[in-house]
């Protein structure tokens, strides 16, 4: 069987070597023509090197999505990490009086800005490969909690167990059980919700909150945006009808969509 465990330890490989790559498109991208025949006179002989010289990826387009996915698995596994490797990308939110070399970051490069004075250059994309270097080497480090005794697996285990409550929802579903998959599911989004509360630090008053107490509370304090608020409370809504709703009897395309909806959110909002 495979775990999430070995499911985070293959997307944090394939990220590793898809940043190892880009930086090294990066370089060629920002360094020029002589700095890729430099690397071809090293690598000759490599034919992976040689085919990677040939058609190195783009760094400006593909920036953006190995970002993204770095960032989902940042918040997941190293969260004290995520302000510093968001800061070497996004532009300060207050306005620089100048931009050098100490404040240009990753963002400025990706939109090719050049910063010259008396006609010679001061800043210019070249100065985000170090940066780069930085967010690369952030993500490596994610490596040394999988190694370390420290490591908390909890959230990880929790999501094991949860992906198995979920397969049993959907055998009691095709067995025609449809209030008892959609109990357990609505068990599910809940002791959820509840874990992101706790990752956030969200603090929850109320003796026995429900779904709809968890949502608002997440979404008031923007721990998520309105789609998924809504998303969440039309679950809720779906869970009520299957535990609670003893006048309506659930339809199998409502436990379907309570099911799915409820995988997707444990995937996706931590």
């Amino acid at each position: 069987m495979i775990t999430n465990l070995d499911t985070y330890k293959k997307d944090l490989a394939e990220l590793i070597a898809n940043g190892d790559r880009l930086l090294l498109a990066m370089e060629i991208e920002y360094h020029g023509e002589e700095f890729r025949k430099s690397l071809e006179k090293k690598y000759n002989g490599d034919k992976n090197a040689t085919e990677f010289l040939a058609k190195p990826p783009s760094f400006k387009n593909d920036y953006q999505a190995w970002y993204s996915e770095s960032l989902v698995l940042l918040k997941q596994l190293l969260p004290d990490r995520v302000l510093d490797f968001t800061k070497s990308y996004e532009k300060p939110n207050k306005r620089r009086k100048e931009i050098t070399y100490e404040n240009y970051v990753i963002e400025d490069a990706l939109q090719g800005l050049r910063i010259t004075r008396g006609g010679e250059l001061v800043v210019g994309p070249e100065a985000a490969i170090p940066i780069f270097k930085q967010q690369l080497n952030i993500v490596k480090a994610i490596n040394k909690r999988f190694e370390s005794s420290l490591f908390d697996i909890i959230q990880l285990v929790q999501a094991d167990l949860f992906d198995s409550e979920l397969e049993a929802a959907k055998e009691l579903s095709t067995k025609g059980f449809l209030r008892g998959a959609g109990a357990v599911a609505g068990v599910v989004l809940e002791k959820h919700l509840l874990k992101v509360c706790d990752n956030h630090d969200v603090k929850i008053t109320l003796r026995n909150p429900s779904i709809a107490n968890y949502n608002n509370k997440l979404r008031d304090e923007g721990i998520y945006e309105k789609h998924s608020w809504r998303k969440i409370l039309q679950l809720g809504d779906l869970r009520n009808l299957c535990d609670h709703n003893k006048n309506k009897e659930p339809k199998t395309e409502n436990v379907d969509e309570l099911i799915e909806g409820v995988e997707s959110i444990i995937k996706t909002i931590f």
